[in-house]
């Protein structure tokens, strides 16, 4: 067996110790300053209980899988001068600076809502362009998108492909903020997104060091999912949210295949466009709805469903999902 695998193996399960081994000291430490979350007033009713819960705790995985990572592709980096996966490592870094700002205002102002919809706005337009100008300059962009399955690749315009990747990036981004909504669910539904890629950058492309990055953070956030799950220790905040936005998003486009967001991401999109639909219902027909709820998670809470129940089959419907985007880029290998 090829030693790369060991080191992929070795830096998932090393970061998914460092991550348990962070949460210990991270929690108190959390609850020492008061970093408690507050609950939105129009959520489940229920959630209330929750409010006081530690936010940030997306550092844990975070820090863990960084390390991991650069760990992990030292000598890679010293011999091959392959640094992609720095790259994506930057941009997901970015994305959770984003997110820590907002969740400082939220902890240090005690309120619900952080930095301004604008303000972010910005912020991740500018990352986005920033990352894709560096993975377009490096090489690693080609702006060809290829189409899974049928194994086509549409030439596009330079200018048309960056604007058409900088909305997707950030419309990623924010549809895995909105996923991170019940306890487990945001970690739980990546995982498997991030083993698609850490396998996908090994076996179908040749990256190993793409699939070091993928297989730490897969790693990072099984630790972290033993503070997460229900009920929840630590919650990962805007800061763990965003940073997964970030690489998943970063992961598709280093690999140069973003339109396999729309499977791998199958819940992410899901969870964003039941956001939209209840909104324009709601507007066309003056206040009626068609979920109980969104982002459509609370939906089925609302419907019965446990948030044990809702994080197994949301993340075994993109374990699915991610299977088919796999046999999809197969004409790759």
């Amino acid at each position: 067996m090829d030693a790369t695998i060991f080191l992929i193996l070795g830096c998932a399960l090393g970061a998914f110790v460092l991550s348990l081994l962070i949460g210990r000291g991270l929690i108190p430490a959390l609850h020492a300053l008061k970093a408690g979350q507050s609950i939105r007033e129009v959520g489940p009713k229920w959630h209330s209980v929750k409010a006081g819960t530690p936010t940030m705790g997306g550092i844990m995985f975070i820090t863990a899988a960084a390390v991991c990572t650069i760990a992990g592709c030292w000598r890679m980096m010293r011999t091959e001068g392959e640094y992609t996966h720095l790259y994506v490592l930057a941009i997901a870094l970015a994305y959770g600076l984003i997110g820590f700002a907002d969740d400082f205002v939220k902890v240090k102002f005690k309120r619900n809502l952080g930095l301004t919809a604008l303000q972010k706005l910005v912020l991740q337009l500018a990352i986005a362009v920033g990352y894709l100008m560096i993975l377009w300059r490096s090489g690693d962009l080609s702006c060809d998108l290829y189409i899974p399955f049928v194994g086509v690749e549409l030439t596009i315009p330079t200018v048309w492909y960056m604007i058409f990747a900088a909305f997707v990036i950030v419309g990623c981004v924010n549809a895995v903020n909105l996923t991170d909504g019940v306890d487990g669910l945001a970690a739980g539904v990546t995982v498997p997104v991030m083993v698609f890629f850490a396998v996908s950058a090994w076996c179908v492309y040749g990256r190993p060091a793409l699939s070091v990055f993928s297989a730490s953070l897969t790693g990072a956030l099984a630790g972290f999912l033993c503070y997460n799950f229900h009920p929840a220790k630590v919650f990962m905040g805007d800061t763990g949210s965003l940073f997964l936005g970030g690489a998943v998003c970063g992961m598709a486009f280093a690999l140069d295949m973003p339109l396999v967001l729309v499977l791998v991401g199958i819940v992410y999109i899901c969870e964003t466009l039941s956001v939209i639909m209840q909104v324009l219902y709601f507007k066309l027909t003056h206040g009626k709805r068609i979920f109980k709820m969104t982002p459509i998670h609370h939906h089925f809470e609302m419907s019965g469903w446990k948030e044990e129940k809702i994080v197994c089959v949301f993340a075994g419907l993109t374990a699915l999902f991610c299977v088919l985007a796999y046999l999809g880029i197969m004409d790759r290998l």
